[in-house]
């Protein structure tokens, strides 16, 4: 991977890297991370690490220490030098070019897209170490793939056109090249490539999005690659056990957007209420909201089944732990009113005695339950979309639900 100067691991680079690990992962093969660095002014040691605290993240493993290519420098100069000696480079103003053959064709057999030949009249004669004594990239990464005896390089279809300069690298030292397989891009839903304009990229932002890894991983597995025609939800296991890289399309896959998000909900509604409590507690915890463990664990079953996302709880369950402002055209002061007198008297202060007075409420004002509970509802959460009325009322308690019944008759006069 290249570090980005942004510090922002791309989605795109993560769903690249997921199919390198998916088939080593199912074939008892090792996966190796590589920082790509030959251009020192993109290299960021804060992007290094957030690449590595991402891929953990999401439960993507590596095998063996994270390697460089900038220190292999020293080897590739040496290659360099015995190209130049063979005649198969030579020096231009300071730097070393590779010869490329003037006459036939480099092709390989490409796992996703199938056979892909280039004629060698259209290679340029390749700088392989600059002037300043720097490998280029299309030199250094041949060169490690060589001595790390990479069999299999997965990689995006940006990198088709650096394909055959690197088999003609590899032939040159007389290495036999690795299967490249080159898979398609990803695209927004607009069919153009995927960008900020299309929303999070950064696998920082899908995490403070509220997004959960084993969705995330699910979902990105699932863009160019698919064990059947139906299957959408799978397991990380039955995916490494599933994947095959010959299934893989070459075509270019959309980032559905709202298609992660319903698969997000998916995988949080099917946690255990506990592990859902305690991921809560997490999100909350790591966007600086300052509010009781003990109160979100209480308010997790409220929302397990109602939202998408974990950055939706605040929204959606925030009325739980500061005050709120309702919208005035929302509310009627009569029916709060009302509403405070009968729930004052309430006794035990519960989820179904709240209930049966609030039908009984509804019986004295003669009015239907969606006209009688939709005030009291933004009274009392600030908003008309909330949890279920009954349970939000118990859990925010007795003294602050009717305070807040009471301001909202004063709101509603004002």
């Amino acid at each position: 991977m290249a570090p980005s100067p942004t510090g922002l691991l791309h989605i795109g680079g993560v769903h690249t890297f997921l199919f390198n690990w998916l088939f080593a992962r199912g074939r008892e093969g090792e996966c190796l991370l590589r920082i790509e660095n030959t251009d020192t002014s993109r290299e960021v040691a804060e992007s290094v690490e957030q690449i590595q605290r991402s891929l953990t993240w999401l439960g993507i493993d590596w095998d063996g220490p994270v390697t460089f290519q900038l220190d292999a420098m020293d080897r590739c100069r040496t290659l360099a030098r015995e190209l130049l000696a063979e005649g198969r480079a030579y020096e231009d103003e300071g730097a070393i070019r590779f010869r490329m053959p003037d006459e036939g064709v480099t092709g390989w057999n490409d796992v996703v897209r199938g056979r892909i030949e280039v004629p060698n009249a259209e290679l340029e004669d390749l700088v392989i170490v600059r002037a300043d004594g720097r490998p280029t990239y299309n030199f250094a990464s041949p060169v490690e793939d060589m001595d790390d005896a990479i069999t299999h390089v997965i990689r995006g279809d940006d990198h088709i056109s650096n394909t055959p300069k690197q088999i003609q690298v590899l032939q040159a030292l007389g290495h036999e090249p690795p299967a490249y397989a080159h898979l398609g891009s990803l695209l927004g839903p607009d069919g153009k490539k995927l960008s900020k304009r299309h929303g999070a990229v950064g696998i920082g932002e899908f995490r403070q999005a509220g997004y959960i890894s084993e969705a995330l991983v699910n979902f990105l597995a699932l863009i160019g690659w698919a064990p059947d025609g139906e299957t959408t939800v799978i397991s990380r296991d039955e995916i490494v056990a599933r994947f095959r890289l010959e299934d893989v399309s070459p075509s270019p896959g959309t980032f559905d957007y709202a298609k992660l998000d319903w698969l997000n909900g998916v995988y949080l509604r099917a946690l255990e209420p506990r592990e859902y409590a305690d991921r809560l507690v997490l999100w909350v915890g790591e966007h600086g909201l300052d509010w009781p463990a003990e109160r979100v664990h209480a308010a997790a079953p409220l929302v397990q089944e109602k939202i998408a996302r974990l950055a939706e709880f605040p929204a959606f369950a925030g009325f739980l732990f500061g005050d709120v402002e309702p919208d005035p055209a929302e509310l009627d002061g009569r029916t709060l009113d009302a509403a405070a007198a009968a729930l004052g008297d309430v006794e035990p202060w519960s989820t179904e005695a709240i209930e049966a007075r609030l039908k009984e409420l509804c019986e004295e004002l003669g009015e239907k339950p969606r006209t009688v509970y939709a005030p009291i509802r933004v009274a009392v959460t600030g908003s008309r979309v909330s949890p279920g009325l009954y349970e939000s009322l118990e859990l925010l308690g007795r003294e602050a639900t009717l305070e807040r019944l009471r301001r909202g008759v004063e709101v509603a006069a004002s």
